[in-house]
């Protein structure tokens, strides 16, 4: 019983996974079906986000308002292995369908709860989205930018589908508890807490020192062999000279500027990160003097890592993300042109996993 992104998206890569899964929805839908339109973007062909998160459910509409309709509620639940749902935890209470009461009712049942906040706290209730509760408030988005700056908009949906991995992964451990033990369990996971888990570098340091790593501006940024140029043509990289003596050398020799290394304020690490200003300069300045192609050939020549700096145009057309098995074609529905759409992020050896197609509101009959 999910809506919009997180709990969809739990359930969604289950179902790429092989599950039967159950989308209950309202007589209204869930509302990520009209997203475009509650965005102000217009009628669009399709909804790939909710493509993405919904394919090969099997869509039920059920009015729980309704004693006949909680009444299916429940059929359902009693054979169910695992019930996921992101609606607000007060709602749910309302309905008698909150996680004690029914992991009461049915013992087996593995309960997946995904808040935005969490189930404890003075905003358990308050409204979060992604961009609330695991951009702003975990700090995530205070990163992107240097002191005194806010933060550009974050992209749609990126909390919402970690914590969909978050959610999954832990469905998964507790189902297989349950075969060992015969009980299900309660599974919570929150935008908040999954937020705070991926920035965890940074508020690790700030939890053990006190402190962390200020965000600079691109321009003095302390590693610049860890930082994106632009091309002549355009087209940009990003340097991955994470250990930065080690890769210093093989990068002098890729761009020719032994000029560079007998600079005394860049002959180490300590002092490039100290200089790091001038050299960026320096730097930017040279880069710009040829292609992508010919830059990323010396490169690739003398060993010196780097990665494209793709825009999604340029991602869904790359080689290797696509090599990767990143895109899968989708089964068109009667009338629909074929299309791309993007892969769940997990293999499995010995499985060809099939991709249903996006069900229609209340396709499906509750039983069948």
């Amino acid at each position: 019983m999910g809506v919009w992104v997180a709990g969809p998206a739990a359930t969604g890569i289950m179902a790429d996974w092989g599950a039967t899964v159950i989308k209950v929805e309202p007589p209204t839908g869930d509302p990520q079906r009209a997203v475009f339109g509650a965005l102000g973007v217009g009628a669009q062909s399709g909804v790939p986000p909710f493509e993405i998160d919904n394919r090969g459910k099997k869509s039920v509409v059920l009015d729980l308002r309704n004693e006949d309709d909680m009444a299916t509620m429940h059929t359902l639940l009693a054979e169910a292995d695992v019930f996921v749902s992101n609606v607000r935890t007060a709602g749910l209470a309302r309905m008698g369908l909150d996680a004690e009461t029914l992991t009461k009712k049915y013992p087996r049942l593995v309960y997946g709860l995904l808040t935005g906040y969490g189930t404890k706290g003075p905003d358990v209730d308050r409204a979060g989205y992604d961009i609330g509760a695991f951009w702003a408030r975990t700090g995530i988005a205070h990163t992107l930018v240097g002191a005194g700056e806010n933060p550009p908009g974050a992209r749609s949906g990126q909390g919402d589908h970690t914590t969909g991995l978050s959610m999954c992964a832990g469905v998964m451990a507790a189902l297989f508890d349950r075969e060992r033990t015969g009980k299900g369990r309660i599974v919570e996971t929150s935008l908040l807490r999954t937020g705070i888990y991926t920035i965890g570098w940074d508020v690790g340091n700030q939890l053990r020192f006190g402190k962390r790593t200020s965000t600079k501006p691109r321009a003095n940024n302390p590693t610049p062999q860890m930082l994106n140029y632009t091309c002549a043509d355009g087209r940009a990289f990003w340097l991955l000279g994470l250990e930065a003596d080690r890769h210093w050398p093989g990068f002098i020799q890729a761009i020719d500027r032994p000029d560079i290394a007998a600079d005394e304020r860049f002959t180490n690490a300590v002092l490039r990160a100290k200089n790091c200003a001038p050299l960026i300069e320096i730097l930017d300045a040279h880069f710009a003097t040829q292609s992508y192609e010919y830059w990323i050939t010396k490169f690739d020549e003398y060993d010196v890592w780097y990665a494209p700096l793709n825009s999604i145009r340029e991602a869904v057309e790359d080689e290797q993300i696509i090599a990767s098995g990143a895109f899968i074609d989708m089964a068109p529905r009667e009338g629909e042109a074929p299309y791309k759409a993007v892969n769940s992020p997990v293999d499995f050896s010995d499985y060809e996993p099939h991709y249903g197609q996006v069900p229609q509101l209340g396709e499906h009959e509750p039983r069948w």
